[in-house]
């Protein structure tokens, strides 16, 4: 069979849109040529395929001429989430594994040159958008990822640490079986973090924060620099319920999107603290480019962060006050 079609994902803002990789071989002069607004990072993964197969004792289709298409054509397709699918997909093209096998099955994954594995962004999205779509498809990632996208319940998931182990439990005629990651990767909420208890006095500020967190309000938290607004921000998060798993999952999504997830941080309400130079725009973000502006928020957060910051977290903003005589701190809800 000279055609073949692996089941994928490209990140698209805060989702997972699928991806169809198609892969075809064809006689004439040898040649690779991929299509599908790729980036070049996609587009590098000619070299990194063709190294990886070899070194791992495959045969790559080096006197054929190979077409490579990423639909759909107008969705932007970035990092090295596709060196899976390609490799696969010369693999059935070629006859090397059953490409029956390939049709339940989604998969993503950076291969090194040695054939092994590495983890990739958005992998809870992948998991969290093929849940809700209600495909009957298993998800195939490094070990790493796949920690991530088991946080998704009754979704079934898979892992392999090196190209040979998913070649094995796809030739024809073969009985090894991938091996599935199970749903216990979904660990506790996180406890602790700032308590309202560590401050002393601020009495009013204190019981505004109660009042905020109680009711659902927003909260301002006025003052010069050294009150303690951001410390007592900080300690918001603390008074507000858990998590529920839904809102779990959506706020692991974003985290995973950003490469900034971390199963110790499962259940734990955000808190981000932008820099006082940024306008309304920086803080609402938005547009088309969101994993740039994302990763600019990023090192931009850690790299010019002062005393002088104000905080912000979903409902509640602090920020200098202009009058710079009081030394108290105002809280109005």
């Amino acid at each position: 069979m000279s055609l073949a079609v692996i089941h994928s994902r490209a990140l698209d803002g805060l989702s997972a849109a699928p991806v169809s990789v198609e892969v075809h071989l064809a006689n004439g002069l040898p040649s690779f040529t991929l299509v599908g607004l790729a980036e070049t990072e996609v587009k590098e993964a000619r070299e990194r395929v063709r190294a990886a197969l070899q070194n791992s004792g495959l045969e790559f289709p080096h006197n054929k001429r190979i077409t490579i298409s990423l639909a759909p054509a107008d969705l932007p397709k970035e990092g090295g989430r596709f060196d899976l699918p390609i490799a696969l997909g010369l693999l059935a093209a070629s006859g090397q594994i059953d490409a029956a096998r390939l049709e339940n099955l989604e998969c993503a994954g950076e291969l090194s040159l040695a054939g092994e594995l590495r983890p990739v962004r958005g992998a809870l999205a992948m998991g969290l958008a093929l849940k809700h779509e209600g495909l009957a498809r298993r998800l195939l990632l490094p070990p790493d990822s796949a920690a991530e996208a088991a946080l998704v319940r009754d979704l079934p998931v898979y892992s392999a640490k090196h190209l040979l182990d998913i070649v094995a439990a796809l030739v024809p005629g073969s009985e090894q079986a991938l091996t599935p990651v199970g749903a216990a990767a979904a660990a506790a909420p996180a406890l602790g973090g700032p308590d309202l208890r560590e401050i002393r006095g601020q009495a009013g500020p204190k019981r505004a924060l109660e009042i905020a967190a109680a009711g659902g309000l927003s909260l301002l938290l006025s003052g010069p620099p050294g009150t303690g607004k951001s410390m007592l921000a900080q300690r918001l998060p603390g008074l507000l319920p858990p998590l529920s798993e839904e809102e779990a999952l959506e706020s692991a999504a974003v985290l995973s999107l950003a490469g900034e997830f971390s199963p110790a941080a499962w259940g734990r309400r955000p808190f981000r603290a932008p820099h006082h130079s940024a306008s309304s725009v920086a803080l609402v973000g938005g547009g088309c480019q969101f994993q740039p502006l994302l990763r600019f928020n990023t090192n931009k957060r850690y790299s010019m962060r002062c005393s002088n910051a104000p905080t912000r977290i979903p409902g509640i903003t602090s920020r200098p006050s202009r009058n710079l005589d009081s030394p108290a701190v105002t809280a109005s809800t």
